[in-house]
């Protein structure tokens, strides 16, 4: 009979764990680099950011809208008990008469005509794509107890080297992340969820594109949105600034403002 020294067996039980253990180090180790690629303190620390340029819809593959697109958002100092952390106004028109305005957990269509709080299926999507967003992970919820970061494997996707990272919560939700294995820039990723109204199963996949550095941080001026493999959203920006001395009401509604009826 073989006689096993008792400093073997502690090694064999914790196999598995350390096996486990090593590709979240992994990818938490990948995730430090791309937060210093993306500008590390400067980006984890901007207030504010203006992207504007051209926006594109489209629907069923066709496009449906052009028009001129200015969005302004702001990171708030605390997380909200409620919602996300940031504050969000999209401008549309050559004139800019046309907006829609995201708090915490609501949204606003604002034109001449006064302010209709936003329908359930658009704001739903939108608080669902911010929240898994890989930007607003890595500048808002880096920090969050229980979030965590799996390297998947190395891959090509559109003739570059990438890294698939994993991100997962508390919550179940997954984002799949491919990253620039050079540069360390996100290029594409994508998520699963049950849309509340329809009880549909959606993929949502945003690709990154024509990085540009801006004061010290590294932001895509090519961003296009697809859902369930249809192209639905495209915005090519021609200006991007940070950390702007914007007004109070940039992110509030007009003054006596009229309060239309939500649409069903």
């Amino acid at each position: 009979m073989t006689l096993r020294s008792p400093l073997s067996l502690p090694l064999i039980f914790l196999a598995p764990l350390l096996l486990t253990a090593q590709p979240a180090s992994r990818g938490k180790k990948f995730i430090e680099g791309v937060v210093t690629a993306l500008g590390g303190d400067r980006f984890l620390h901007m207030q504010n950011r203006i992207e504007g340029g051209r926006a594109y819809s489209f629907y069923n593959e066709q496009l449906s809208g052009l028009t001129i697109a200015t969005i302004y958002t702001e990171y708030l100092d605390q997380p909200p008990a409620k919602g996300i952390a940031i504050r969000e106004r999209q401008v549309f028109g050559k004139h800019q008469d046309y907006s829609v305005l995201f708090f915490e957990d609501q949204g606003w269509d604002v034109t001449f005509r006064g302010a209709r709080p936003l329908s359930d299926q658009p704001l739903s999507r939108f608080l669902n794509s911010t929240l898994n967003n890989i930007f607003y992970i890595l500048r808002v919820r880096y920090n969050e107890p229980g979030l965590e970061f799996d390297y998947v494997r190395d891959d090509v996707y559109d003739n570059t080297e990438v890294s698939v990272v994993d991100v997962f919560d508390s919550e179940n939700r997954t984002v799949h992340v491919m990253f620039d294995r050079n540069t360390k820039l996100p290029v594409k990723q994508s998520f699963d969820y049950v849309d509340p109204l329809t009880k549909m199963r959606m993929t949502e996949s945003t690709v990154y594109a024509k990085y540009r550095e801006v004061m010290g941080i590294m932001w895509p001026y090519s961003i296009q949105r697809e859902r369930n493999d249809e192209k639905v959203y495209e915005i090519y920006s021609d200006r991007v600034q940070f950390n702007q001395n914007l007004p109070a009401s940039t992110f509030s509604l007009p003054p006596g403002v009229k309060i239309l009826p939500k649409e069903k």
